[in-house]
């Protein structure tokens, strides 16, 4: 078994779930429909089309959480995949790289600095990157 790979999976289900049950629910609040009356708002269809088209990529990522969940749980726990010093390898780039993106878009908004940690989702995707790279070094 490997402990940093099995931790990094364990958080990464945990945020599926958190994704799943309360992502969805603030995302949903968030519905234009909700928020803006339609006869005020002259394109209110393109705005509505937007939400939606957020909600659909915010489900995408509530899949790649589940999936990276289960890759990180077989790799800590079984043998079963090839070339697993490379995939664990890769999969710490992919969180890496998902972190910055974060961080990115955080510093193009012009975000406050209370906000970088009150939307400190960088540091999940940057400490699963550590433990998932601690981990492929004793694979």
């Amino acid at each position: 078994m490997n402990y940093p790979i099995a931790i990094a999976g364990g958080i990464t289900l945990l945020a599926f779930f958190a994704h799943t049950f309360v992502g969805i629910r603030e995302a949903l609040s968030t519905a234009p429909a909700k928020l803006l009356q339609k006869e005020n708002v002259a394109n209110f269809e393109v705005v509505e089309r937007n939400w939606v088209q957020s909600m659909c990529a915010f489900q995408m990522v509530t899949i790649d959480l589940l999936a990276l969940s289960v890759l990180l749980f077989v790799l800590a726990f079984t043998e079963i995949l090839g070339s697993e010093k490379l995939l664990a390898l890769g999969l710490a780039g992919f969180y890496f790289l998902w972190g910055s993106a974060w961080l990115l878009q955080l510093l193009l908004l012009k975000r406050r600095t209370k906000e970088f940690l009150l939307l400190s989702q960088w540091l999940f995707w940057f400490g699963c990157s550590g433990l998932i790279y601690w981990g492929a070094q004793s694979l």
